[in-house]
């Protein structure tokens, strides 16, 4: 099964970086990465360079509220950076994790109980593959395995 790993897309990490509000009603906050922790961005799915300023904010990655719309703190570069290309491989920045959370959802963006797993990291394609041959699933999430943020999607290729 071909999959496809998409990156936030750039309409939505475009009006972020202008200042618009998260999914929570409020402006996303500016930080400046100093270090301490990996700042991984969902739109060029790349870490944010120490000393550059980067953006936290809520997200909801679906296209409406229900009782599944998880919504969840992200990382966006503060300056426009490109979109990741939609790949049939794992981008880089989620192989920087030992392992992530992999979960199929329905054509209505509900989680189909009993897709959700821990998988590690170099098992990701495969996993997703897995859960994309079963009818019922629509898309997959890749969510950390730790603090089950939003990392990307997945598609059928």
């Amino acid at each position: 099964m071909p999959i496809c790993f998409r990156a936030m897309p750039t309409e939505i990490a475009r009006a972020h970086q202008r200042g618009e509000l998260d999914a929570y009603g409020r402006p996303p906050e500016k930080r400046t990465a100093d270090g301490s922790s990996r700042i991984p961005c969902r739109h060029c799915l790349t870490d944010v360079t120490v000393g550059d300023e980067y953006l936290v904010l809520a997200s909801r990655p679906f296209s409406r509220l229900q009782p599944y719309a998880e919504t969840g703190p992200v990382f966006l570069h503060a300056d426009t950076c490109p979109r990741h290309a939609e790949s049939t491989e794992a981008p880089e920045m989620l192989l920087k994790s030992s392992q992530m959370i992999v979960r199929g959802y329905s054509n209505d963006e509900r989680i189909i109980y009993g897709t959700g797993a821990i998988v590690a990291t170099d098992r990701i394609a495969d996993a997703a593959a897995s859960l994309l041959e079963r009818p019922e699933v629509a898309f997959v999430h890749v969510r950390s395995a730790t603090n089950n943020c939003f990392q990307c999607r997945i598609d059928r290729g």
